[in-house]
């Protein structure tokens, strides 16, 4: 209990400073693109693309972690538009907390310029629904305890005024996605920015009641060089701001052939002032499987000394029998 309560105490803390971030985040983002930019809907050599990923944290002051899980779908056309959808929840321990989303996207691919039409663009449009509900009953406050026997008192009132305990709001977010589809360079760039929460949907969950959800902007990009005919490196960074709170990450991943059916994989992100995270996978045929492990290297990682988080993450991707080397240029979406 003591660990939890420390946990709690600089989680706060953290509030204070970052009051508005409110949405899951993943380390591995280049592996869930419908939450990273719903423009690389589509971006993918294939017909169809399938990607799962889980994220535990907190397990080490918890008995039940923090758990978010997410599942896309999404689909190319013949008709420059591609379409997908996808579910996200999130679990906070044992606090009955829960965030759950659900999205469809469609992406207009049919923008192309210069030389053999290899530059790219692609504007995406994201509509759906956010779910938000907690279970008072499993939360206890400082006010319920006794203060001259000490003891936990479940009658006695809550100091903690909730207007609504569940809330469920449309919402909507839109991106845009440019890359260099030129097959045989040594380099290729690719960048995007997307923008979610553009309704600004209800918060009823504070005292007032009368809150909105602040927009969440995000910028990704890098560069996919090829070193030799079998090995790929891709430097990639993120910049995330959702209200006064904003996320910087950086790293690099390495895609090295063994043979013409698998890839290995292994890479590593820095999140700025929060957490080092090494990356290993491997893609075989149709399948790639990912690991991450954050280490946390913030204030609160040595509080809660060494609670960190683990990622695993698969994608199945229903490949054409004639490949088109430029859309694997789009982006490090495993």
């Amino acid at each position: 209990m003591n660990r939890a309560l420390v946990l709690m105490l600089a989680a706060g803390t953290i509030a204070q400073k970052a009051q508005a971030q409110v949405d899951p985040h993943f380390s591995q983002y280049y592996v869930y693109p419908s939450w990273l930019n719903p423009a690389l809907t589509g971006a993918f050599d294939g017909s169809y693309r399938v990607a799962g990923i889980y994220r535990s944290q907190w397990g080490a002051v918890s008995s039940s972690p923090f758990a978010t899980k997410g599942l896309s779908f999404d689909m190319t056309t013949d008709r420059n538009l591609n379409i997908g959808a996808s579910v996200l929840n999130q679990t906070a321990g044992n606090g009955g907390y829960s965030y759950t989303t659900g999205y469809i996207n469609v992406a207009y691919t049919g923008v192309r310029f210069g030389a053999n039409d290899r530059h790219r663009v692609a504007f995406a449009l994201q509509g759906g629904v956010i779910d938000r509900r907690f279970d008072l009953s499993k939360l206890t406050f400082g006010s319920q305890w006794d203060p001259a026997t000490g003891a936990f008192n479940p009658n006695r009132p809550a100091a903690f005024d909730v207007q609504a305990p569940k809330e469920t709001t449309f919402d909507a977010g839109a991106g845009v996605l440019y890359f260099d589809a030129a097959p045989g360079k040594k380099a290729n760039v690719y960048a995007g920015l997307s923008v979610g929460h553009l309704t600004r949907p209800s918060d009823r969950f504070g005292n007032t009641g009368n809150a909105r959800l602040p927009m969440r902007t995000t910028f990704h990009g890098g560069v996919r060089i090829n070193l030799t005919e079998n090995f790929q490196l891709t430097p990639n960074g993120l910049y995330l701001r959702q209200g006064n709170a904003e996320e910087y990450m950086i790293g690099t991943y390495g895609q090295y052939k063994v043979n013409p059916q698998t890839d290995l994989l292994l890479g590593a992100n820095y999140r700025v002032n929060d957490a080092f995270v090494p990356f290993a996978g491997v893609s075989h045929k149709n399948l790639t499987l990912g690991l991450s492990y954050d280490v946390n290297t913030s204030d609160l990682g040595r509080l809660v000394r060494g609670a960190n988080a683990f990622e695993l993450s698969l994608t199945y991707i229903m490949r054409r029998r004639a490949r088109t080397p430029e859309v694997e240029f789009v982006c490090p979406t495993l």
